[in-house]
Parts: structure tokens; sequence; C-alpha cells
């Protein structure tokens, strides 16, 4: 089960090398913060020359709003508050009748309302996947202060989207099928190819607001939505675009999708515990969870912004996107695509090792996935006496294409808060994990450079870099 998983579902450990960085690992552990002499000193065993940071406002990269749809509603704040608060959103399938799969749980989303983004009759027509794409898309507009009547007045050939998923519209897709089975070609929706593509996000939202700049969609399994922060802001430094619209979303809690991925024998079986199913670093992990949602991210060129006046939450410093080129769920034992990426993104951001004090790891909570990630991280980051991980899947799932929209959202908001959440079931840890990944209870942090990992089935690895944003 585990090596199906693998690719999809990496986690992360980083080893300190001497007694006293082991000391400070133990007391992190019990809620202790090392202090900034004890960090300073663990960077001075380190001669590497700094790299240097971008420092043309046309190519500093800022972000400006934030959205997301999520088992933890469509607000940001209580999506983090939720977080905080280590509460699962793991629950039973409701959505359709689950009773004879063998999984019958998810991060299933509830009660979700569209009301105000979307008008009545297209909400009926839209697979999820895209309402839930239009909704955290246009709550990321309206928290950069780029409401329609704004927007109007700014050239809107250099505001691009690049939305992406790993599946599309897997419900409308579904359904055509069966009625193209039942009742004949007749009877397929005109809708069902449009709604079924994976760029109908991406362009809907473009319709919807007018934004003419670049828009496509990028499907690279669960590594999707740290692909599109990549891209966008690329387009953004290559001077094709001031604003970027960018992130994933994914709706795939419907029987194709989780009998899909029982099929391929990568999700818990915990059905009477829900809760307790997703448990990344855990030695009782058994699979990981499915999840949905959406999460959107606008970038924007710092000079763009400044001249606006708009309120900047963070910085994007960089990213990188690798291929482990060995398997189509297995990761390269050796771990070399996924330290290659972390490493190209740390130099396109212009980071040291040293300055990552944190990392939203992609750990999903499969056996062999969970630790496959270590190999590559030790080659990386050699000290991590100031170091913390955790993991968003263990409250949330794992929301495939979306999941890295969902967790780049959870690493801004550490870094505004200064409070890490908890990675929740971290009941017998694997011994290899020797560094703080925020068990169970959530703990203050002061982010110096953050950085997200997602990797995908296919060997598609993706790493992107955020930091406090500095003047």
């Amino acid at each position: 089960m585990a090596s199906i998983a693998a690719a999809c579902s990496t986690g992360l450990i980083f080893r300190s090398k001497d007694s006293e960085n082991n000391k400070a690992s133990m007391l992190q552990h019990n809620g202790f913060r090392a202090s900034k002499s004890r960090a300073i000193k663990c960077m001075a065993t380190q001669t590497v020359s700094p790299p240097k940071r971008e420092t043309d406002p046309k190519k500093r990269i800022v972000i400006t709003g934030m959205g997301v749809v999520s088992v933890f509603g469509n607000d940001v704040n209580t999506f983090y508050d939720k977080l905080l608060e280590g509460e699962s959103g793991i629950t039973l399938i409701d959505k359709f009748d689950a009773s004879t799969f063998t999984v019958r749980f998810a991060g299933q989303i509830r009660n979700f309302s569209s009301v105000g983004y979307i008008d009545g009759k297209n909400d009926r027509r839209l697979d999820d996947c895209w309402r839930y794409c239009l909704v955290a898309g246009r709550k990321a507009l309206d928290d950069a202060n780029l409401g329609q009547q704004i927007l109007e007045t700014m050239d809107r050939t250099r505001i691009g989207v690049v939305v992406g998923s790993g599946m599309g519209g897997m419900t409308t897709f579904s359904n055509g099928v069966e009625a193209l089975i039942q009742k004949g070609f007749k009877k397929i929706t005109p809708f069902f190819i449009p709604y079924s593509i994976t760029n109908m996000g991406s362009a809907l939202l473009a319709i919807d607001r007018g934004l003419m700049g670049p828009n496509y969609s990028i499907s690279t399994a669960c590594a999707t939505a740290n692909y599109c922060f990549y891209a966008a802001a690329n387009h953004i430094r290559r001077g094709e675009a001031d604003i970027m619209v960018a992130g994933g979303t994914e709706a795939a809690v419907n029987p194709t999708g989780v009998g899909g991925f029982i099929a391929c024998r990568a999700l818990s079986q915990r059905n009477d515990k829900p809760h307790k199913a997703s448990r990344p670093w855990d030695q009782d992990r058994d699979g990981f969870v499915i999840g949905e949602g959406a999460g959107v991210l606008i970038m924007e060129s710092l000079e763009h912004a400044s001249k606006r006046g708009a309120n900047i939450i963070a910085e994007y410093l960089g990213g990188a996107i690798t291929c482990d080129a060995h398997h189509m769920t297995d990761p390269r034992k050796d771990g070399l695509g996924i330290s290659s990426c972390i490493t190209k993104c740390l130099q396109d951001a212009g980071v040291s090792p040293q300055e990552v004090n944190y990392v939203n790891c992609h750990a999903t909570s499969t056996l062999a996935g969970d630790l496959a990630e270590v190999n590559a991280i030790k080659k990386i980051f050699k000290c991590t006496s100031e170091m913390k991980m955790n993991g968003t899947k263990s409250m949330i799932g794992h929301g495939l294409g979306a999941a890295g929209g969902l967790e780049a959202i959870a690493c801004i908001k550490a870094i505004n808060t200064g409070w890490l959440h908890p990675t929740i079931n971290q009941d017998n840890l694997e011994p290899q994990v020797d560094i703080d990944t925020v068990p169970n209870v959530k703990k203050q942090h002061e982010v110096n450079v953050a950085i997200s990992n997602s990797f995908g089935f296919g060997g598609h690895n993706s790493v992107v870099a955020f930091a406090p944003f500095k003047h």
C-alpha cells in the first residue's frame, strides 16, 4: 500500500548532528525555544556565502490576498483558527452512499455556500471543483481590495489566472459517462466537456472578473498548486503580468475519486475513528485521507502593490519544480528529485538553508511516503535546532491538487500570527523523527523563512518559499 501512495504522500524530518543541537530539539519538543545565540552558533558552523535575494521591486513578488474553501468553511481566519485548535475536519462521507466502500470517510466539505459569488443558474450547473475555485478566487481578489469596480479601472490585460486541478470536474465527467452508458450519447449534457476539463477553473474566474492576462491550468497531481504559484511568479518576474491569481482547486470526494484511490490502496481504512485516520509520522499510520477544497493567492509585483497602496501580507521568495523520472507512484529511494527541488527553490529564493526555520510538509500519512522525504531533507538541512515542521493534512486530509494552495495559506497565516498549528494524532512518533513536529498542540514560533512542499504521482516535486515582508 505504502509504495503505491509514496510519491503523493511524502513526509519530512531533520536530524541534529551534534549533542548541543539534539538538546535544542528536545527543548523544542517540550515547548521551549532555543535562544537566538544558539541559532547564530548553529549557523556559524556552516560557512556558506549568503545568497542574494531579489531587490528589484518589479521582480519582487508579494502576497496581497488569500481565499479559501475548506472543511472549516470559506473564511481564511476561521480556517486557520480551527487548525490552531487542532480540530479534525475528517468525517464520515454523506455526499453519496459510501456504505459498501471499504473507506467511508473523507475531508468532505459541508454546507458550502456560493451566495454572492455565483448566480443560481450557474451554481446548479457547475461541478463543485469550479464552484470552489470561483468562491476562493473571488474571495482572494476581495481580500486584495480588487473588487469588480476597482478592477474595471485597471489594465486587466496584465492580470492573469493560473489555478490548477489534479482531477478537474470529476463529478461532471462521471455523470456524463453514466448518461452515455445508460441512456446514450444524446443524453449527455452540453456542459460535459467544458465542466470536466481542468483549465475551466482559471477560465471561469477570468470570464467572471474580466482578467485577460496569462491564463491556463496546470495539472501535476498533488503538486499542482505549488506548480501554479511558481509559474505565476515567473510571469510577473518576466514582466508579462502585474498581478496573478494562483492556486489549486479539487472536488474528488465522489464515488469515482474515493473508489479510484481505494483501488490504488492509498487510503487509510480507519472507518471506526475517522478523526484519527490522518496521522503523519505516527507509527500507526495506514494511508492518507482524501480531502477537497481550494486555496488561492493574489501574487503581485512589489512595485504594482506599492503604487496602489495594497496591504502586503507576505512575500513569495521563490520556488522550484523537478521530476523524479523514476516511477509513476513510487519516489526515488535516494530522494534526489526532492532534495534537488528544495535546493533549487532556495537558490531561486536567494535563501540559505540556515535561514529556513519552518516547513509545512507534504506529510500525508502513508507508511513509506512520510519517511521518503526524510532522506532528501537530511541532505539539505544540516542544523535543525531552530526548525519546526507540521502536517496540515492531519486535520483536513489530502486536498490533492488543492493541497498546496491550502497549505500556502497555512504558511502565510503562521508568518502573520506567530503561531504554528499542530500536527494532530501524534501518539507514537517514528523514532527517526527527532525534530519538532508541533505534536498535538499549537506553538508560538517566529517564522524567518517558510517552505511548503508538495509532491505528486508521476514523480512531480514542487517547493515554494515564503517570508515576512520587509521593505
